[in-house]
């Protein structure tokens, strides 16, 4: 008899840092290996939520905090929602986690019950799945459409929703994609949730500020009739270079809020003391560096784009946001190549050409890969290269 748990049966590791962890394997062992699997920014955490972090130190800001965010850090969300999304909200409506995974992973476990429902587009990024499941929850796997950037229509929506449904979760800019939903993308959504009113969404905004050519950020709370069904989650890795800080932030109906915090409390407890008091210097301090990095990515993303389209047999359309491409690599996938899924061109482009990039499937849609472009230009025109050269060679 097996130890190990029948929910832990039911998941399987992220693929995503499955990929990371092999080339970290492959450059240790002398390969010179171009991962472009990791959703992390290459830039450092600016030095003024570095100081806040270091002065908090001196403080002594090193204790115990309330389990679900610091008084301070909850008042600077607040102050955020307020400021760039026009959304009120009270510091009772808003928790903090040991990063936006957490607090994800606490919504479903607080709120699941067996067999419910929870839609999730596809291309979705990859823990969405397994964290319903760990909850004991149902995923309502909806395929996208490339034609329609690979977005969910309210026509999908729609005929995906069933008596069992109780999330919807859209994240825009979305992880593998990088598509953002226009406003009126997200009104025609709302106009199918507003009549199922049993039916709550999760908002996953963490590529918020990571957009390019105009892309104007319109999140779904912000529709007043659904913004007492909606959890709004964001958090400071992406736009603030935090990933290894560990602290994102959720604000929503008191229900789930509170109960999310009676989760965090038999768990982790309370995120970094530390973490939490760079996070006010981040959500208030200068923010004008989130746009000179945006334009370092909207040119890394404007040379990957070009360079992919290039490559006889991949396309891959034009992104308004994150820093990943979604290329399809179908044209690729046949008997001359010998490839017949897109796991078997990821796997042979790391073998052949050392590129590490992570299937389509993993994310919901075979036929396609993830590249991350949160690299330095000289590591993305290395890759190019040999990516194309890969190509050029199977086919």
């Amino acid at each position: 008899m097996s130890i190990i748990s029948d929910s832990l049966k039911r998941i399987k590791p992220s693929p995503t840092i499955a990929v990371t962890q092999k080339a970290r394997e492959l450059r240790a062992a002398g390969k010179d290996v171009i991962g472009l699997g990791a959703g992390e920014p290459d830039f450092d955490t600016p030095d003024n939520i570095k100081d806040a972090a270091i002065q908090a130190i001196k403080n002594g800001d090193t204790k115990y905090t309330a389990v679900d965010g610091t008084p301070a850090l909850k008042k600077a969300i607040v102050e955020k929602f307020k400021r760039e999304n026009k959304l009120d909200f009270n510091t009772d409506q808003i928790t903090v986690g040991t990063g936006g995974k957490q607090v994800l992973y606490n919504a479903f476990m607080a709120t699941l019950n067996k067999g419910d429902e929870v839609i999730i587009p596809a291309p979705f990024w990859v823990s969405y799945p397994d964290m319903v499941l760990l909850a004991g929850g149902k995923p309502k796997i909806v395929k996208c459409d490339e034609k329609d950037s690979f977005k969910l229509t309210a026509k999908k929506l729609k005929k995906a929703i069933s008596k069992k449904t109780k999330w919807l979760i859209l994240n825009s800019p979305s992880n593998p994609t990088g598509a953002g939903y226009t406003k009126n993308e997200i009104e025609d959504l709302a106009k199918v949730l507003m009549k199922n009113k049993k039916i709550y969404i999760l908002s996953d905004d963490i590529y918020e500020h990571i957009k390019y050519d105009n892309f104007n950020f319109f999140t779904i709370a912000q529709i007043s009739k659904l913004k007492d069904r909606t959890l709004t989650m964001n958090g400071v890795s992406k736009s603030y270079a935090m990933t290894g800080w560990r602290i994102g932030y959720a604000a929503g109906p008191k229900d789930i809020i509170k109960a999310i915090g009676k989760i965090q409390s038999q768990s982790t407890s309370n995120p970094s003391s530390v973490s939490q008091a760079a996070a006010v210097e981040a959500l208030s301090g200068s923010q004008d560096f989130i746009q000179e990095r945006s334009d370092a990515f909207k040119q890394r993303r404007d040379f990957v784009v070009k360079s992919l389209n290039k490559i006889k047999g991949i396309s891959c359309l034009t992104p308004n946001g994150a820093f990943y491409v979604f290329p399809s690599c179908k044209g690729l996938l046949n008997k001359k190549t010998k490839l017949k899924t897109d796991t078997d061109f990821v796997q042979k482009l790391l073998e052949k050409a050392n590129v590490a990039v992570v299937q389509g499937s993993a994310f919901g849609l075979e036929g396609y890969f993830r590249i991350s472009y949160a690299t330095s230009m000289e590591n993305l025109k290395k890759a190019m290269e040999r990516i194309k050269s890969f190509c050029e060679s199977i086919s």
